[in-house]
């Protein structure tokens, strides 16, 4: 179903909706001028009215959610068959060019690296996707291991510059006061799914070059709280929450550049909600960045592990 098509759907069940709510009114004014003079039968006619008319709003809700989530469900195919047939083209065309050519030995090494490159984006999409299903299909009893939060989020910082071919100070982590360490009780696979989510999403909505800070506090005495900040795209008050959904996609021009499943945040707000903490994202406004804060429970080190 193409945009127009989708517009024109919805269109049609506002348009239908409308109808039915006219209909049912002039239909519920003869009745009461009918019987005006039964206060019983006037009564029975406001109720059932009352009733159709809240039938057919929330069939109408209903319609036009459905067919938005169609067309979010059908964006988000677009796109992995996009990431999906980019590495996969561009790893065929290199090996067809090492296969017909005489090429240098730099020559070489350079299509290996980019090989490589696309490689890991192809498993990274692929990763991604299974662990939206895993996720959401599995039962969260797994074992829960005692973990150190600022080397796991240092880990993922380095990963995410190496993936992306990045300097140094393009991702800082701030050092945390005191330097005291701070510990949480996580599925290890999954925190690590859930801040690489978090590091991909800063730099790919930095087009104009990424500028990102991290940092780890405690809050509230009991949880801890890791800050991304960006000065990336930006966000609409709008989307502050809307973003967390799966597969939404941020409009706009610059961000339909952006490449993307609209799984990855999705994914963090479940981890998050999993291990209970939560995720919140905050923003100046468009192309001024944007901060998201990922929220966990704070571990007490000399406590038993958790089930």
């Amino acid at each position: 179903m193409n945009l127009n098509r989708r517009r024109g759907a919805i269109a049609l069940s506002i348009t239908l909706g409308v109808l039915l709510v006219g209909g049912l009114t002039a239909l519920n004014i003869a009745w009461i001028i009918l019987h005006r003079r039964t206060v019983a039968f006037v009564v029975v006619g406001i109720i059932l009215f009352g009733l159709l008319i809240a039938g057919v709003v929330l069939n109408t809700v209903f319609l036009v959610r459905e067919v938005r989530r169609n067309e979010r469900q059908d964006s988000f195919l677009n796109a992995v068959t996009h990431e999906l047939k980019t590495p996969i083209a561009s790893i065929r065309l290199y090996l067809e060019t090492l296969q017909r050519r005489d090429i240098t030995e730099a020559q070489r090494q350079d299509f290996y690296r980019i090989m490589l490159a696309d490689s890991d984006r192809l498993l990274s999409t692929v990763e991604q996707v299974l662990k939206a299903g895993e996720l959401g299909a599995r039962h969260r009893h797994k074992e829960r291991t005692l973990l150190e939060l600022a080397p796991l989020v240092a880990d993922c910082v380095a990963i995410t510059l190496e993936r992306n071919h990045l300097p140094p100070d393009s991702i800082q982590l701030l050092p945390i006061p005191g330097a005291v360490r701070l510990h949480v009780r996580a599925i290890p696979e999954d925190l690590r799914t859930a801040v690489l989510n978090l590091l991909d999403n800063a730099v790919k909505y930095s087009p104009s070059g990424v500028h990102v800070i991290c940092s780890i506090a405690i809050v509230d005495y009991t949880k801890l709280a890791l800050t991304v900040t960006d000065t990336g795209v930006g966000l609409e008050p709008a989307d502050l929450k809307r973003i967390f959904k799966r597969f939404y996609r941020v409009p706009g021009r610059i961000a339909a550049r952006v490449k993307g499943t609209g799984i990855g945040l999705f994914l963090v707000r479940t981890i998050a909600r999993q291990h209970g903490g939560d995720i919140v994202a905050a923003s100046p406004g468009p192309n001024l960045g944007a901060t998201i804060t990922l929220t966990l429970p704070l571990a007490n080190p000399s406590a038993r592990s958790a089930q």
